[in-house]
């Protein structure tokens, strides 16, 4: 049998890193662990409410959280970031006071910085949210796979896999289609591998998205 594991997970500390950076003692440990998630939930909340772009994708492919003893740096990495941009200072320092409102308990600084990723499409997360925006416009789902393929060329990545499960356009039967393009090497732990899991609400119920991008080999 196939022995199925998180491609993120088992590249760690070789061609992957942890997307936050802290210590805690154990019996701190569960509470900065959600700490984390509500720093995340409330940035990709405040972005999906005041910035969503046409074509209603948010663009955020990463949020790095780095924590001191008196500050916390987070870092998102935006492929789409001009609607935060244009009225930068405001637009950071209101999403500052959200965070900060939603973390009454913290008594350290918040510093929040925002960088643009040069292939916006050339990571899992941002290429999920394309892929769910167009089936919520139930957009015939092998049309969507066509486009997401030719914009993964675009970007110039090596190889990538998509793969869709549950009722597809509305079938009485859920069903599991993917599609692979290229070379993707999931045994080699050299090679840098993106992954990510995304889940969609489209009319017909929750449709699951997976998808595998094949960076480079170091």
């Amino acid at each position: 049998m196939g022995q199925k594991i998180n491609p993120l997970g088992f590249r760690l500390g070789t061609t992957q890193s942890h997307h936050s950076l802290w210590f805690a003692k154990p019996k701190n440990y569960s509470e900065s662990l959600q700490e984390d998630e509500k720093i995340r939930d409330c940035i990709k909340n405040y972005v999906q409410k005041n910035m969503k772009i046409s074509s209603g994708i948010e663009g955020i492919a990463r949020i790095k959280i780095q924590k001191r003893i008196d500050l916390i740096q987070v870092i998102i990495y935006m492929g789409f970031p001009k609607l935060l941009i244009e009225g930068k200072s405001r637009r950071i320092e209101e999403l500052q006071m959200n965070v900060q409102k939603k973390l009454n308990c913290m008594g350290g600084k918040l510093n929040i910085a925002i960088t643009r990723i040069a292939n916006p499409y050339g990571h899992p997360n941002i290429l999920a949210e394309f892929i769910g925006g167009q089936l919520k416009n139930r957009v015939p789902f092998s049309k969507v796979m066509k486009k997401a393929i030719e914009l993964t060329k675009q970007a110039g990545i090596k190889g990538v896999q998509i793969q869709l499960a549950g009722r597809i356009d509305g079938k009485e039967r859920a069903n599991v289609y993917w599609i692979r393009k290229g070379r993707l090497p999931l045994q080699t732990i050299r090679a840098k591998i993106d992954y990510c899991s995304y889940t969609v609400r489209t009319f017909y119920g929750v449709l699951g998205i997976k998808i595998w991008i094949f960076v480079n080999e170091e």
